[in-house]
């Protein structure tokens, strides 16, 4: 395999001679696993760690290697390796870190375009999409919505779907297939560009996995389905995955993701729910909260109908978690701090006032 196979770019070699690392082995994080990752370079694989350097200049989480990302490596032994220092990022998917208020987790790195996956029955569900777009417009990555199990409805039904969707987030490129049939595969490769990575994303048993399986031509993953009494997937995928493909495009796949924190601006929402933007921009005042005010413009399309309700809805909640979600970690942890000691200060007080 190539450098060229996994996406490689002449300015990532010269920025790593730039670096002082031109004896350095160059790669690409293929998997993640606790700090631990898989590195693929143009010699072979390697398990690789990073450096106490560069585990000790990282200020957060997205700081260290993700799958994606390309690395400079340092080889100590046969398939060992240390991560010694990372290429500058592209462009980044990442997601408000599920537990951990206020930080951010790297869905995948140096990523062109996303295939956003939802099967058309228990699955489907357009405020999800919305969440997925609006990560990507954030990464400035382009979405891709593919609708997935088609075999599995008629056509009427996936027509209805399609121009739900289209109605909801736009004019984004949308792909219709059956796994199981291989319907709409010439479709999707359409898409498919050497050199470009993609990344796969979508909840658990939406036929990611198969995906991969069936546009590398060989059972890699294991994959699982829907629930029919729960209506949820299982996680067949436990981590992310780079692979190559013979027409040189690349491929990360990701586990399935229930919880989709949107952790850009609100640009990135504003990109998603365009109409209801512009028409915000349109408000009488300034400030205007759409909820009561005379001549704002949003109530106004909300009451002709120009405007879906649900929509609507769903882009004031996603404003108002990314509002909470941008208040700083140190800020947050500063409050804490204040009312900790303020704590520990009354009870030292009521400690004295016994004696």
């Amino acid at each position: 395999m190539t450098k060229e196979d996994l996406g490689y770019d002449p300015a990532i070699g010269q920025y790593f001679d730039s670096q002082g690392l031109a004896g350095a082995e160059l790669g690409r994080v293929i998997q993640e696993h606790r700090e631990r990752y898989v590195v693929r370079t143009e010699n072979g694989e390697y398990d690789a760690e990073v450096t106490g350097n560069l585990r000790y200049s990282a200020a957060s989480r997205a700081d260290f290697p993700a799958v994606g990302d390309w690395v400079a490596l340092s080889v100590y032994d046969q398939g060992a390796a240390l991560i010694l220092q990372l290429y500058p990022r592209r462009t980044v998917l990442e997601r408000q870190a599920v537990g951990k208020h206020g930080e951010k987790q790297i869905i995948a790195a140096n990523v062109d375009r996303a295939f956003i996956l939802q099967a058309v029955g228990h699955d489907f569900n357009l405020n999800r999409m919305e969440r997925y777009l609006a990560v990507c417009h954030a990464a400035g990555i382009q979405p891709i919505a593919v609708l997935t199990k088609t075999d599995l409805t008629d056509q009427e039904s996936l027509d209805r779907l399609g121009s739900q969707l289209e109605k909801r987030v736009g004019k984004i490129p949308i792909v219709c297939l059956s796994n199981e049939t291989r319907e709409g595969y010439d479709q999707l490769r359409a898409h498919l560009e050497k050199g470009k990575t993609y990344c796969i994303m979508g909840s658990s048993g939406v036929g990611k996995s198969t995906l991969v399986n069936n546009l590398l031509g060989e059972e890699l993953l294991k994959t699982s389905a829907i629930s029919e009494s729960t209506s949820k997937g299982r996680h067949t995928t436990s981590h992310r995955e780079l692979f190559a493909l013979e027409n040189g495009g690349i491929l990360i796949d990701t586990p399935g993701m229930r919880e989709i924190g949107v952790a850009g601006d609100s640009d990135s929402i504003d990109s998603t729910f365009e109409a209801i933007a512009e028409l915000a921009g349109q408000c009488r005042f300034s400030d205007c909260t759409h909820t009561e005010e005379e001549g704002c413009a949003i109530l106004e399309a909300l009451d002709n109908g120009e405007i879906d309700p649900a929509a609507f809805e769903n882009y004031q909640k996603m404003l108002r978690e990314q509002s909470r979600f941008q208040t700083s970690l140190r800020e947050r942890r500063e409050k804490d701090r204040k009312m900790g000691k303020m704590y520990k200060q009354i009870i030292e007080n009521k400690r004295k006032n016994k004696f």
